[in-house]
């Protein structure tokens, strides 16, 4: 049987599956250095703090007043935010969920999601250290405190943490949930992102522009490498469904589409 002149070979447009790998990795660094330059958000919330402008300043001192001084006054709600703070969200118990995360996908063989999630994770603890580093504001220090930290004050490195592992949580498990599951899940990670930020500024070790900062730096890196992520399926001809709503990789799904011949 002769080919028609005219009609296209299939997936001749395609690019070989080690060449499209190879452009992912390139991707998530790309991604990683767009990010890093794009961050237009925190960058002027960075100006407002360093002008130390009035509304900011009254938000930020007001804040870490009012909620210290109810904690202090209340022990009971001071061993919560404690245990909230420095065991279910402290950002090594969320990067251990990450890692379990990663496991699973190596086991159902999704290697290049495994991948993107380990890496963002892991450029998100360094893109927090490395503006801490740069910025090296004071933490707050206020009247009989109840908490102390470390280190730098801004970013918040449990507020950016809890902002990139929960959104890459909701983003590898999306396709393996059912909606009502799903809505709920996408609930536990609200409240624990906004949670994390509340018990910071509450237990005083840090600002409420910290938290903001950190949620913005966490929340536009995860677009950032799920951009580059995207893109690769493009490359190989896989459909890129709502990330929010089927995930990245909606082959996971026990009645997904299936999954190519690696």
């Amino acid at each position: 049987m002769t080919r028609h002149p005219l009609r296209p070979r299939p997936y001749r447009w395609l690019p070989s599956r080690r060449t499209a790998d190879l452009r992912l990795g390139e991707r998530l660094l790309a991604a990683v250095v767009a990010f890093a330059v794009a961050a237009v958000p925190t960058a002027l919330l960075l100006v407002l703090i360093e002008s130390h402008w009035p509304p900011l300043h009254r938000l930020d001192a007001g804040a870490a007043h009012r909620l210290h001084t109810t904690v202090r006054d209340h022990p009971a709600v001071l061993s919560v935010l404690r245990t909230l703070s420095n065991g279910v969200w402290d950002p090594l118990t969320m990067r251990l969920l990450v890692a379990a995360a990663v496991g699973w996908l190596l086991w159902r063989r999704a290697w290049r999601l495994a991948v993107w999630a380990a890496a963002t994770v892991t450029a998100s603890g360094l893109v927090g250290w490395a503006v801490k580093a740069a910025v090296a504001r004071a933490r707050p220090a206020l009247p009989d405190p109840v908490a102390h930290a470390p280190g730098f004050s801004f970013p918040s490195g449990h507020a950016m943490t809890a902002a990139t592992c929960c959104t890459v949580l909701l983003l590898v498990f999306s396709p393996v949930l059912r909606p009502s599951w799903r809505s709920a899940a996408r609930v536990v990670a609200g409240v624990s992102v906004l949670g994390v930020g509340f018990t910071r500024v509450a237990l005083g070790v840090h600002w409420a522009s910290d938290v903001l900062g950190g949620w913005l730096l966490g929340l536009g890196l995860v677009a950032a490498t799920a951009w580059a992520f995207e893109g690769w399926r493009r490359e190989t001809g896989r459909p890129v469904p709502p990330p929010l709503a089927e995930g990245l990789e909606p082959e996971l799904a026990p009645d997904g589409p299936r999954r190519p011949e690696e």
